[in-house]
Order: C-alpha cells, then structure tokens, then sequence
C-alpha cells in the first residue's frame, strides 16, 4: 500500500467517526455554539463541507478551483467564515448529506490521481498524500470542537501522527505568518503516541526541544486548546516562542483559545 493510500484510509476512518458524532442529533443540537467562536455545529460540518468541495476542485478543475483563490483574495478576512454561514443555514439532513457527498467524491478523487501529481493550493502546490493529510487534520480538529460542545470524549488513535507532522512541518510557517523570523535550527520534537510508543522529529542533539503527549501537540497546534492547559514542554527560548504560536493551519495567524480558567 503506498504512503499516500494509508492516509486516505485514514481520512476515512476520520470522517466515518465524526460522521458518527453528528448523526442522530437533534436539529436544535446543530444549532449548539461550539468554542470557535460564532460557529455552532452546524457552522463546523459546513466549513468540512465547504473545504472538500473546493479541495475536490483543485484536484479534478484547476480553472475552477483558481476562481476560489481569487474570492479568498477579494476577502481573506471573511471568506472562511462565510463559507461556513452559507452551509450552515442549510436543513440539517441536507448538509450533512452535503459533507458526506463530497467527502465521498474527494477520496475518490485522491485515490485514482496519478503518481506523483501535485495540485493547486492556497499555498504550496500539494501531492496526494498532502491534500489526504490537511483533510485529516481539519476532520480532527473541527471534529474536536463538535465533541467539547457535546461532552465526549474521544479516544485519540495513532491517526494523530498525521496532524502532528504537519504541526512539526508547520513551524516556519507559524512564524512568517506574523512577519517574525523563523529559526535557524531544527527541533527536536519528541512526542508520546497514545499506545505509548514515542513518535520523534528532528535531530536527536538538538538544543531547542519540544515533548509532551502527542494529543496535547496536536491540540496545541490546531488550536483547540491554551497552552497553558497542555502537558507540551519547551526546552530552549525558540521553542518556547514556537509553542505560542503554533499553527498547523494555513492562513492568518488563530486568535486560539483562552485557558480554561477564561473561557
């Protein structure tokens, strides 16, 4: 099975378990706020939705997807959440039948693509393996923000190791995006899988080191959680830095969330 295909049976495997999550709920229940703020239940599913369409476009239409980069430019501020809103109003059966379409069709899509293609972004050019793995990482994550507004707890699954390596990966990113320097140096980032076995990136020696369980990185670098309520140490000053600014997520730089002693 190549790399590319283990993380597409991921990707499904992550959204069958949210899809599980939603179904059944009443249609108040998709209208429950969630911790990002303005979205409800409703707003999050839209916004999966909304991102497999237009990944599904940069996949098999490069024309077409181009437009969408042209509406994000025209509003880079508002067409996230817009996006969502738009989604969002729909019933619920038909917007959950939306996402479980065009989730269907984007897998399908990644699954038959040539070796070695590349597709457009709004960043970087992504290969299949890389689309396949930003979706994974924006399941869990919204996913998460479903499950804190219902009050389940999710058993975290070695499917983490995906959107940990992107929060590694995304580290000169989360600082250019504030207009700050990236570091030099590699981390050391030394992380503890949930069947406990140790998941590590980075030079062994190096002196900037990051280490904690690899749910609370991952938390940590979508966002979902403060800092200050992770088990996520920083040896050395840039990785200090880095911990309060991580981002595993393109685009502008997340508000994040406020220690649990704030919200």
């Amino acid at each position: 099975m190549s790399d590319a295909a283990a993380v597409l049976d991921d990707v499904c495997s992550e959204g069958d378990e949210l899809d599980l999550l939603v179904t059944g709920l009443a249609e108040e229940q998709w209208a429950l706020p969630t911790p990002a703020p303005g979205w409800s239940i409703a707003h999050q599913i839209a916004h999966l939705a909304w991102t497999d369409r237009v990944a599904l476009l940069a996949v098999t239409d490069a024309a077409a997807f181009a437009g969408e980069v042209g509406k994000a430019l025209a509003a880079p501020d508002t067409f996230v959440d817009e996006g969502a809103a738009a989604g969002a109003r729909l019933p619920a059966p038909e917007l959950l039948a939306q996402w479980r379409a065009g989730r269907e069709q984007l897998l399908r899509a990644l699954r038959t693509a040539p070796p070695g293609a590349r597709f457009p972004w709004y960043g970087p050019p992504m290969s299949t393996a890389s689309m396949a793995t930003g979706r994974l990482m924006e399941t869990w994550a919204h996913g998460q923000d479903i499950a804190d507004t219902l009050g389940v707890r999710r058993e975290p699954t070695a499917r983490l190791r995906h959107v940990a390596r992107i929060g590694v990966r995304a580290r000169d990113f989360a600082f250019s995006v504030r207009g700050l320097a990236a570091p030099g140096e590699e981390f050391r980032v030394e992380l503890t899988a949930p069947d406990g076995a140790l998941w590590n990136y980075g030079p062994v020696d190096a002196v900037q080191r990051v280490s904690g369980p690899a749910l609370d990185f991952c938390l940590l670098v979508t966002q979902r959680s403060h800092r200050d309520d992770l088990a996520v140490r920083a040896e050395g000053a840039d990785a200090e830095q880095w911990l309060d600014i991580a981002q595993a997520f393109a685009g502008p730089p997340g508000a994040g969330r406020a220690p649990k002693g704030e919200a």
